[in-house]
């Protein structure tokens, strides 16, 4: 496995960390402009990977372009609770840490890896085999949106929770972790944090039953 390395491609993180309505800075349209509410809908730059704020208007330009410069995110996360994933196949995914997003990039073709840090997120390079025969047991990651939808799963502790969560969802989490992490543990506030985060995914969720028929 290569030696992972922080990605560009999450420098600004800590912005899509929610806020309670009226804190921080008024946000705007990144295409034309106009004010937006706290909550809105994003677009990704496919070729840098960076997210852009987009009124309900500008979004709708884009809700079914495909190889576009730009890319809508989808709203919700959808839950998977159909989900395999064992001990065994988690290993060969050779995380370091058991919490993780997976996305298909369109810019190397390929599913890419990702795992948040207190220095933002990391990537790692995934092995092929490990993510076919976790693709071959759960055909609902045939769903998943390339680029703008990733696999989500949490492992810490006891938790077992997977998730097909939109990009800017995960980059949140990795941002929620950057900004409340202390010390080499963490700390309680930031495992209070993440708690809290998957909690609201839960809600937000919608589940997929897909189930493979081996």
């Amino acid at each position: 496995m290569q030696s992972p390395r922080p990605s560009n491609a999450f420098a600004t993180l800590r912005q899509y960390v929610r806020e309670e309505p009226g804190d921080g800075p008024i946000e705007r349209c990144e295409l034309c402009s106009v004010r937006v509410p706290p909550v809105h809908r994003h677009l990704l730059e496919v070729s840098n990977r960076q997210v852009a704020c987009a009124c309900d208007a500008c979004a709708l330009r884009f809700e079914d372009v495909v190889d576009g410069r730009f890319k809508l995110i989808p709203r919700d996360p959808r839950a998977l609770p159909d989900f395999r994933l064992d001990d065994a196949l988690w290993n060969g995914l050779a995380l370091p840490i058991n919490l993780a997003f997976f996305y298909r990039s369109s810019n190397v073709d390929r599913v890419v890896a990702m795992y948040p840090s207190p220095a933002g997120a990391t990537e790692s390079q995934l092995p092929l085999s490990a993510w076919d025969a976790l693709e071959e047991q759960n055909p609902a990651l045939a769903q998943m949106e390339p680029d703008v939808e990733a696999l989500l799963v949490n492992r810490v502790g006891e938790s077992r929770l997977s998730y097909l969560a939109p990009i800017d969802t995960c980059f949140g989490l990795v941002g929620l972790i950057r900004l409340h992490w202390r010390g080499l543990s963490g700390g309680e506030r930031v495992w209070a944090e993440i708690d809290t985060f998957f909690e609201r995914v839960a809600q937000q969720a919608r589940p997929i039953h897909v189930r493979s028929d081996a």
